[in-house]
């Protein structure tokens, strides 16, 4: 009988692994994992609310999935759906392409992250101090879930069709129905 055996890598492993990977790869407390692919309808999903919010916030800038976010709290490296910056880029010491200081993540569910990303992903998120919100944007229905940093904490906002969804740091907006226009949603 064989027993399973962790192996821990350094981020530098993660580094060279990455640097030289055809897929992204998320690192944390020294294990590295292959981010799930993602179908037609979830890279436009992307595409649809990472537009939206670059017409919307004005004073920052906004990011695809290709800007990797570093956790500094958890050391949690990861790529969100999307990431919004409004102040300068700050990295990490030890990687120039981790930014530590997204205003908000965006995060598109399928099913096999789906829990991952509402749950512990999340918790890793509200670790960041330049967080206000994150964004959780539904592969089954058209609901995008707010995570909006408070005064007194973390509140939930949704907005479903029909409905907008309205935060105030930074300013935003948005449509519910401009995400998921022309998109299907998966089966269930």
């Amino acid at each position: 009988m064989s027993t399973a055996r962790r192996l821990h890598h350094s981020y530098e492993d993660y580094l060279q692994l990455l640097a030289s990977s055809d897929a992204k790869l998320e690192y944390w407390d020294g294990e590295i994992f292959a981010m799930a692919g993602g179908t037609p309808a979830h890279a436009e999903f992307s595409v649809a609310i990472t537009s939206l919010l670059r017409g919307a916030l004005g004073g920052c800038r906004v990011y695809s999935s290709d800007l990797k976010v570093h956790v500094e709290a958890t050391g949690l490296s990861t790529f969100p759906d999307g990431t919004v910056v409004c102040d300068e880029l700050r990295a990490t010491a030890f990687d120039r392409n981790a930014i530590t200081n997204p205003a908000i993540v965006v995060e598109v569910t399928s099913r096999s992250t789906e829990d991952y990303d509402r749950g512990e992903k999340l918790s890793h998120y509200k670790q960041i101090p330049s967080l206000r919100a994150a964004l959780i944007v539904s592969h089954r229905r058209p609901q995008i879930t707010a995570i909006v940093r408070t005064a007194s904490g973390f509140e939930v906002r949704e907005a479903r069709s029909g409905e907008r969804l309205r935060l105030d740091s930074p300013a935003l907006t948005l449509a519910t129905d401009d995400v998921y226009a022309r998109i299907a949603l998966e089966a269930e």
